[in-house]
């Protein structure tokens, strides 16, 4: 600022009132001095100016590395934080690197909230946490926690999927479980309760996986390995494990829809590509992340604000990949 001042030729005082947009200076005056911080290259010191101030109005978002769906949270979670007047601070889980130290980090920088997609932390580093700072979960439900919980009703979603695919004419239809991942023990419920209500209670086959393409192509090679046997359609418990399955599934020479009806969930941007075309669930991820960054300004304005439970209404988006099965 004191060379901006210096070419300038007035106070450095005064080029801190511009920037800082106080009133004071006229806009001639202010014109100049971004003229001249932009000749000499000016760029403000934001670690400067969080020690400068009280707060740092930047909120802390921890995420998983090559996880597509929370690609589509992020890109939701900037426009309502920069709405609100808060920059946006990213540390990935991946790993190499485990949750609790993508969190640590994002506290060591001085963010004042915190929104974590799909953790897999301890709840009771979680419960601790939300003593430490305003937190917001997506993905997943803390009981006891003073967290705030933005999710998909999981449920709902997995009934319209097992709705449609019997409605198609499938009786036989098996689940590719998300292991620990987020929605996947609601996933799994939500299957069973569903196929019972159906009248299909032994058919109910539940495979062992998690939310990753490799676990969709293993649960595909185990059933390949018995054509016999092979249900007519497969719940995956993503979309990532249902890439997997259709991958492993073509190369095998099957056809899909034609010789079993694939459903994925989440609605991701692999979901819509034209050579995968996956009939999914959509549980809007702008929605979720706008929801998740309101809450943690919201009890950064009210700490005594009781945690909110904010559950989105998903929709089964139909694609190429479901069809009735052959006779």
């Amino acid at each position: 600022m004191g060379d901006v001042a210096q070419r300038v030729g007035v106070s450095r005082a005064l080029v801190s009132l511009v920037f800082r947009n106080e009133r004071g200076p006229s806009e001639e005056t202010r014109q100049r001095v971004f003229a001249a911080a932009r000749e000499l290259g000016y760029r403000p010191d934001s670690a400067a100016q969080m020690l400068a101030r009280s707060r740092s109005k930047v909120l802390g978002v921890m995420f998983t590395a090559r996880n597509p769906f929370h690609n589509d949270l992020i890109e939701g979670v900037y426009p309502v934080a920069e709405e609100l007047g808060y920059d946006i601070l990213l540390s990935a889980t991946a790993p190499s690197r485990a949750e609790q130290a993508a969190v640590e980090a994002l506290l060591s920088h001085r963010c004042e909230g915190l929104v974590l997609l799909g953790p897999n932390l301890e709840p009771g580093y979680v419960r601790e946490l939300a003593t430490r700072i305003p937190t917001a979960v997506v993905g997943r439900r803390f009981s006891g926690a003073e967290v705030d919980a933005v999710h998909a009703a999981e449920a709902q979603g997995v009934r319209q999927i097992i709705d449609y695919l019997v409605e198609l004419g499938h009786k036989s239809i098996a689940h590719i479980d998300g292991g620990d991942g987020p929605g996947s023990a609601e996933r799994r419920r939500a299957y069973k309760a569903a196929l019972r209500r159906h009248g299909l209670a032994e058919h109910i086959s539940v495979l062992p996986g998690d939310q990753t393409e490799e676990s969709g192509a293993a649960a595909a090679r185990a059933l390949l390995a018995d054509r016999e046997s092979m249900p007519t359609a497969v719940f995956a418990g993503n979309d990532r494990c249902a890439v997997g399955f259709l991958d492993t599934v073509w190369r095998a020479g099957l056809e899909v829809p034609g010789d079993i009806s694939v459903v994925g969930f989440d609605d991701s941007p692999l979901a819509q590509l034209s050579h995968i075309d996956l009939t999914t669930v959509a549980q809007a991820p702008e929605r979720q992340a706008e929801l998740a960054v309101r809450a943690v300004v919201s009890r950064l304005d009210d700490p005594a604000r009781e945690p909110a439970h904010l559950v989105i209404q998903p929709k089964l988006v139909v694609r190429g990949t479901t069809g009735s099965p052959r006779a």
